[in-house]
């Protein structure tokens, strides 16, 4: 069904996917370890009660590092390492604007602390955005997604030693001058407020450099913040015309009742999601965050250049990862029923449907994210993350009828171009999975997100042939028409 045409004219369409899940190849080419390798498969796992985020001990990681018998799915990937010009040229074919992806710290630095960079990673990349731009497919890299270097978790504590600064940004350095005439969308972290839910895997810091739980937790995000602000300044000196971004695990909440009191707890929710973009985009820290200090008898530390820093080197668009809504209660009892979801479990809305892994699909909180965000900040947004995961098997001949993707999509879509026309500035939109990848969370492939289904099973077993979904047309057209086709 035709539409008018909503999106502006250079509006990047695209998709989504992270190199810890999707490269492979963890020890080829001069790779070192990252924090996502230690990952294993979650079998059998009781979506309704799991937690995906667990905190490691330096003897934990460095026996999954040696651990030859376990499954780490997250080390094979989906081989985009030695497969990347097929992909690339299958996300061509359906007409990609924009392709967002990550780069591998640890491929660059293997260590993350050396001097010298990695020939052959820096190579690499190189390799990946000369055969995005033979498409005229813009990369949009997030420099740290899950990617921290082992040894820097293991040896300095991760983001809660603030030396982390001096390893980031000589990486930042590195990739931003090798790939200057490459790359003009850039971004710090991804969802950088993943770290409230896991010292690990959002700030690379082991069980045992946590003394005070609390404390250590907002010193991790002021380095994180630190670290932001220290990319955008390296990218303005190294190329002016490029743009920065910030990216949110965005958890957009309603309240549970019409009662004040949870009326105010979601309030108080959002603030604590909010305040990540408050700081990225505005350069200081909220008046609520500080007296959340003083009442919690939190001590950040801080020096006199951090303020100026922050305040001069603020991103110039907000990313953020969007797949559901969640609900705010004053008070949560054995009555209460919880549902699952990004990053964390959360209350169940009633009016709204769930996935099979139970993540309540909300199209029009998208819109209600937009127009917040935009209403908060007033900069570019961009839709960074957005799809639904669905069990799926390829039959030889068939194409898979993923008509359910298509739903989601369309629907969320339609929401976006609500609020285009309502006036957000909103630059993008990069479908999360465009190719099914090992996911984040239970390092399984069988939660599948893709316009393009790999054969492949949670154990590594299969030929990884890449065969085209229904949606695949779907989302081409789509493209083709500028999101008028839906």
């Amino acid at each position: 069904m035709a539409h008018e045409i909503i999106f502006p004219e250079n509006f990047l369409w695209g998709g989504a996917i992270a190199a810890n899940q999707a490269e492979g190849s963890w020890n080829q080419g001069g790779r070192g370890p990252s924090v996502a390798d230690t990952a294993p498969y979650i079998e059998d796992q009781d979506y309704a009660n799991y937690i995906a985020f667990e905190e490691l001990t330096i003897a934990q990681i460095e026996e999954r590092l040696h651990d030859e018998q376990g499954c780490y799915p997250k080390r094979w990937g989906i081989h985009f390492y030695d497969r990347y010009e097929e992909d690339i040229k299958l996300f061509a074919e359906m007409g990609f604007k924009a392709l967002r992806l990550s780069i591998s710290w640890s491929r660059i630095f293997p260590r993350g602390d050396e001097e010298i960079p990695n020939h052959e990673g820096v190579e690499f990349y190189r390799k990946v955005f000369k055969t995005l731009k033979q498409y005229q497919i813009e990369p949009i890299v997030t420099l740290s997604h899950y990617e921290t270097p082992i040894h820097l978790a293991i040896k300095y504590g991760g983001w809660l030693n603030r030396e982390l600064l001096v390893f980031f940004e000589r990486y930042c350095r590195v990739v931003m001058s090798e790939y200057k005439d490459d790359v003009k969308y850039w971004m710090a972290f991804n969802e950088i407020n993943v770290i409230q839910h896991s010292f690990y895997i959002g700030g690379a810091v082991p069980k045992d450099f946590i003394k005070n739980e609390k404390n250590d937790l907002y010193q991790v995000i002021h380095h994180l913040f630190l670290a932001s602000a220290l990319a955008k300044k390296t990218l303005a000196e190294i190329c002016p015309t490029a743009r920065m971004g910030g990216m949110l695990a965005r958890r957009e909440g309603y309240p549970a009742t019409c009662s004040p009191q949870d009326v105010l707890a979601a309030i108080h929710d959002d603030q604590m999601n909010l305040f990540f973009s408050d700081v990225l985009v505005r350069g200081y820290y909220p008046s609520y965050i500080k007296a959340f200090f003083i009442a919690n008898n939190i001590n950040v530390a801080m020096e006199d250049e951090d303020f100026t820093l922050l305040k001069n080197y603020t991103i110039d668009y907000l990313s953020f990862s969007y797949y559901m809504t969640v609900l705010s209660k004053a008070q949560i009892d054995e009555n209460t029923e919880l549902t699952t979801g990004n990053l964390v479990n959360g209350v169940k809305n009633p009016y709204l449907d769930s996935s099979e892994w139970g993540w309540q699909i909300d199209p029009v909180g998208l819109r209600i994210t937009l127009e917040k965000l935009y209403d908060r900040y007033q900069i570019p947004l961009l839709v960074a993350e957005n799809g639904i995961g669905l069990r799926e098997t390829h039959n030889p001949g068939e194409i898979i009828a993923d008509d359910a993707r298509i739903e989601y999509l369309k629907r969320h879509i339609e929401q976006m171009a609500a609020a285009v026309k309502n006036g957000v500035d909103l630059i993008g939109y990069t479908v999360w999975g465009p190719i099914d990848i090992i996911s984040m969370s239970t390092s399984e492939i069988s939660k599948r997100y893709g316009f393009i289904y790999v054969d492949q099973d949670d154990k590594g077993n299969g030929n990884s042939k890449r065969y085209k979904k229904k949606s695949f047309a779907w989302y081409k057209d789509v493209i083709a028409s500028n999101g008028a086709w839906l």
